[in-house]
């Protein structure tokens, strides 16, 4: 016999070989109806496996939400089935589970295009309407490539080759479709429902390899409820809409061009944008006791070997030559000299550090550096902003003892959350990345390092009451350290990676790296690698998504336009601009002989939050009427009053809590 422990900790025996749906059904009729496949010790498998151990079951409905990946890929096979009904001869490759839904990739002379979706569609709705039980059957090896090859499935021959000997060759069957499929699945094809759609195709070659056949490859997506598909379609048409290449250009902010792949060209209100971001962390990191450095752009190979970095990370460095050992290369010396592009500050960081000797009364020492990086991207992933290959880092390092160190974790901890919740972020999660497989440093290091950030990351959930999810990512470490990820919610729901804390017992080590303690003896610092925003730029491209280019008016890169109505209040105009400017407001005039209504659509497109509109009327009476992004109503003000509001309002947030808490006091 058998034991089974259920959720509730009640144990029951079973003989071996009794299959989930039969437990199932042995408890009432009604969980095994609503049941579509079972977890045992966690692992998900069908409901209709045979159980040949003690484990521990808990019964899986469609509702819950490890399910969801189960509907897609369930779905993922009923478009297949669809395709080769309705195009016989289609041969089928593979069709996975994706993040946001699957895909399925096909072989056929005359590529899919959406207009054969709505026929697709319909023939998948008349199989799950058909409710056809999923089965698994256990082929042997040369059964399959049989099968399959006298189905014309030449590549579904070459998937059984590549599956490795001794592993279950597994067939499923939706009524006479089969498919050769990992598994598991859910109980039948009804239970997919009828929440899905079909997206978008793309070329695809068959296993990525460009030699290889190109194939037309299927995007879908599937949801439990049909409300969860509106949400995520609409969240898509939210995107389009925020996409900040589109707005980059509407707002003119930056372009990118052929010539620098992966790098930025700024326009004059894209890089007053990026400005005053920087100079918004300067604010912020002048209060806590950085000091701002700045560190060699090209360093030779000899500091990236030492780091590590040449060893772990080269593959996405830029490395260099002078120009010299190219037209000289009979030079050997000159020709084996090879620098690099800083992917990274810390090792220039160190430098800096140990430079002059520290005491201990000198830590902690917190070096901070806006510093431009490159690293190579592969071309198909460049992605605007959110992907480049040259980018600026708003890094630190700090260096401390290891006494100290808990209370760093926490304090970057206070300023990231701080930080995404002057940019309106208050959605925010936390996880512990432990040490990777293929890491530098002893055990006995991680293991201090391990200690020392679980005890953070208690804190940091204790801290929050519950308004900060925190978790672990085993295995997702840096090479050199654990390290916390922060990542926060946009307006439209979406999550980013940003914030990052490191912390590194090896490259202190490695450089040589120390300081001397209260007993006259050196010691190795504890080095914590620290960013906020991440890249500069993809924090950009993330703040415009979510404000929809609709920034608060301290941060919008235009904050005011003066339009004239009419050409006798040109001189007013300018008046009014130079007014707002010595308010130390970003504002212009548009004289342009223009109607004010293309105007003000005009402005409205780029964004500009404040529009005056200024006549003969307001010239007299020494007011403007203002109109705001977004609306359509307009006031009138006088002109002392509305710069005295906008100064208020355009105040950053930073600065405004300063000059609270200074009030206070």
């Amino acid at each position: 016999m058998i034991n089974v422990t259920f959720p509730d900790g009640a144990v029951r025996a079973f003989a071996p070989g009794t299959t989930g749906l039969d437990i199932a059904k042995g408890i009432s009729p009604s969980l095994a109806k609503r049941t579509v496949a079972m977890a045992l010790d966690g692992r998900l498998l069908d409901l209709a496996d045979p159980i040949t151990a003690d484990a521990r079951i808990e019964f899986v409905s469609r509702e819950d939400p490890r399910a969801l990946e189960l509907i897609r890929h369930d779905c993922a096979h009923v478009l297949a089935e669809a395709v080769q009904n309705l195009w016989p001869g289609t041969q089928v490759t593979i069709g996975p589970v994706i993040e946001n839904g699957f895909y399925y990739d096909f072989a056929r002379n005359e590529p899919f295009t959406p207009e054969d979706f709505p026929a697709i569609e319909a023939e998948m709705r008349a199989i799950i309407a058909r409710d056809r039980p999923f089965t698994k059957e256990v082929w042997s090896r040369d059964e399959a490539k049989r099968v399959f090859r006298d189905k014309g499935e030449a590549f579904k021959v070459e998937l059984v080759d590549a599956i490795p000997p001794g592993e279950n060759l597994n067939i499923y069957r939706q009524g006479d479709w089969f498919d050769l499929c990992r598994g598991p699945h859910m109980t039948s094809t009804g239970k997919i429902g009828d929440a899905f759609k079909l997206m978008k195709v793309a070329g695809a070659y068959w296993r990525g390899d460009s030699n290889n056949p190109m194939l037309t490859r299927i995007y879908a997506t599937a949801f439990a409820k049909k409300e969860d598909l509106a949400t995520y379609l609409h969240q898509l048409e939210e995107a389009e809409k925020r996409d900040h290449r589109r707005l980059g250009r509407e707002m003119d902010l930056f372009h990118f061009q052929e010539e620098g792949p992966g790098t930025v060209f700024w326009h004059p209100k894209g890089w007053t944008l990026f400005q005053s971001l920087i100079s918004y962390m300067r604010r912020r990191l002048g209060t806590l006791g950085y000091d701002e450095v700045n560190a060699p752009q090209v360093l030779d190979k000899s500091l990236w070997e030492t780091s590590g970095h040449w060893g772990w990370y080269q593959e996405n460095m830029f490395a260099v030559k002078s120009a010299y050992a190219f037209m000289n290369p009979d030079d050997k010396e000159a020709d084996q000299k090879v620098f690099a592009l800083k992917p990274m500050n810390c090792p220039g960081h160190v430098q800096i550090f140990k430079h002059g000797l520290k005491s201990y009364r000198d830590l902690p020492i917190r070096l901070a550096e806006f510093g431009v990086v490159h690293r190579y991207e592969a071309s198909g992933a460049l992605h605007g902003l959110m992907r480049v290959r040259g980018f600026t880092q708003d890094d630190a390092h700090i260096f401390c003892t290891e006494e100290q160190l808990e209370a760093e974790c926490l304090a970057i901890n206070d300023l990231i959350l701080s930080t995404y919740a002057d940019f309106g972020f208050d959605k925010i999660m936390v996880k512990l990345s432990t040490r990777p497989e293929k890491r530098v440093g002893g055990d006995h290091l991680w293991d201090r390092a391990e200690e020392v950030m679980m005890r953070v990351l208690e804190t940091i959930a204790a801290q929050s009451g519950g308004r900060i999810e925190t978790g672990i990512n085993p295995g997702e470490g840096a090479f050199y350290g654990p390290k916390f990820e922060y990542t926060l919610r946009d307006a439209i729901g979406r999550d980013w990676q940003c914030g990052t804390t490191q912390v590194d017992f090896n490259l202190p080590e490695r450089f040589g790296a120390f300081y001397i303690g209260a007993d006259g003896e050196k010691k190795q610092p504890v080095m914590v690698h620290r960013a906020i925003c991440g890249s500069m730029e993809r924090f950009l491209g993330i703040l415009i998504e979510s404000y929809a280019g609709h920034f608060p008016l301290w941060l919008a890169p235009e904050q005011i336009v003066v339009c004239p109505i009419t050409s006798d209040a040109d001189d007013y105009a300018r008046e009014v601009t130079a007014a707002a400017k010595a308010a130390g407001l970003r504002a212009r005039s548009d004289l342009r002989n223009e109607k004010i209504s293309y105007k003000v659509r005009e402005h409205s497109l780029a964004k500009v939050p404040v529009i005056l509109a200024v006549g003969r009327k307001e010239a007299g009476d020494r007011t403007v009427s203002i109109r705001r992004l977004g609306s359509q109503a307009q006031t009138t003000m006088g002109l002392a009053e509305a710069l005295a509001s906008f100064v208020e309002e355009s105040t950053p947030p930073d600065v405004r809590m300063a000059s609270s808490r200074m009030a206070a006091e």
